[in-house]
């Protein structure tokens, strides 16, 4: 369970990493476009996110991963 926690985490930050390292200047217009959306819409879209996350999880383990 531990190892999995560390896979996952260390595949997050090798993505952010990635992002960062490859496309700084879209993060800084990602942000802007973020400052621009309502507080609710931002709530809605984190929402949104986590559920796919959890859809995500729920499918790797239904094919077999962890």
């Amino acid at each position: 369970m531990f190892a999995n926690i560390l896979l996952a985490i260390g595949l997050v930050c090798i993505i952010e990493g990635l992002v960062y390292a490859l496309a700084p200047s879209l993060i800084e217009e990602l942000l802007e476009a973020l400052r621009n959306l309502s507080l609710e819409m931002r709530r809605t879209f984190g929402l949104l996110v986590l559920v796919l996350g959890v859809c995500f999880l729920l499918a790797a383990r239904a094919l077999g991963a962890g």
